[in-house]
């Protein structure tokens, strides 16, 4: 049985310009241990299907309309406001996209470390500042008893992205949902703080949602893959059949518009054409169908659901079996 298993959840954001369809009917798992890749172009429904799980879209404007979140067995749609905050950050925490707005700047680190502790684990003030100390130390923050007295201002983008692993890790949860973890770090903090969330996920048997548009980060990282575009998921599978085998023109024009070490200085990086659509008025058939190289009548009149490449891989278009030729048909 999954750790967590989200069917068919819908989040919408009822606007003056009418309804925002930011996740609209999407259905993943993932088992205990597991590190799953979440990626896509901004406003794909990424962060609010992260925001979704939690609880923590706000109403209004924003509404989980239909769907189920399976953690552990239980619906934490269906669960009442003291229930929830007992699964949030004791079971399932969350890292935030920019931990500078993410943390209180007129709190100290010790106390928004201690918070979890003393809520979730009932340890003592005492005992809740030595817990918050240890947590510091193992996410390499040095001087980690004096850090505590310090605030956010004090200390640096990377240093506060590893207050708040420490702050998910607080009370050894379950599940943690990585959401844009190393956005705004350069690139060795990035692996820094990657390493160190895949060390504790597998000191702890943790599993791990990592959202990111950082392609590089899924490769190493990630086990599964799920690509979302338009509010859907439009490819499903194993990290080695989204690089390897990929069967989505989408997929394919991200993985296209990575800068790769071994091609040469003048190779040009290619770019996904067009927009997004709006997610207030989508258009008739694929979602994709204005930005696809490889349209053709069916796409612009019937949305494609999820098929079968393997038993294992999933994808959303019409062409899947023919892309390969077609893409080296027009390369």
């Amino acid at each position: 049985m999954p750790l967590l298993e989200i069917k068919d959840l819908a989040t919408h954001f009822f606007t003056q310009e009418g309804v925002v369809k930011a996740v609209d009917g999407i259905s993943y798992s993932i088992d205990e241990g597991e590190v799953l890749g979440v990626v896509g172009e901004s406003g794909c429904g990424k962060s609010v299907t992260a925001l979704s799980i939690m609880r923590l879209v706000a109403d209004p404007p924003g509404r989980t309309v239909r769907g189920e979140v399976i953690f552990e067995g239980e619906d934490l749609l269906k669960l009442d406001d003291a229930e929830m905050r007992n699964i949030r950050g004791n079971k399932i925490s969350m890292v935030f996209q920019e931990p500078m707005t993410s943390l209180n700047p007129v709190l100290t680190i010790g106390r928004q470390l201690t918070e979890t502790a003393e809520l979730h684990l009932n340890l003592t003030k005492r005992q809740a500042l030595d817990h918050a100390a240890e947590l510091l130390q193992r996410v390499g923050i040095p001087d980690a008893a004096n850090r505590l007295k310090d605030y956010p201002h004090q200390f640096s983008g990377g240093m506060r992205q590893r207050v708040m692993i420490a702050m998910a890790m607080s009370c050894t949860p379950r599940l943690i949902i990585a959401d844009e973890p190393t956005t705004a770090l350069d690139v060795t903090i990035q692996a820094q703080i990657l390493e160190l969330m895949q060390q504790l996920a597998d000191e702890f048997g943790t599993a791990l949602i990592i959202i990111t548009h950082n392609l590089g980060v899924v490769a190493r990282y990630a086990h599964r893959v799920v690509v979302m575009y338009a509010g859907k998921i439009i490819e499903t599978g194993s990290a080695v059949d989204i690089y390897h085998h990929t069967r989505h023109p989408y997929t394919m024009g991200l993985l296209a518009s990575v800068p790769r070490l071994d091609e040469t200085q003048r190779t040009k990086l290619q770019a996904i054409e067009g927009l997004p659509p709006n997610l207030v008025n989508m258009p008739q058939g694929c979602a994709f169908a204005a930005r696809c190289p490889y349209v053709f009548e069916k796409c612009l009149q019937e949305e494609p659901g999820l098929m079968e490449f393997t038993d294992k891989h999933t994808t959303a278009c019409w062409r899947f079996a023919e892309l390969p030729e077609l893409a080296k048909a027009s390369s």
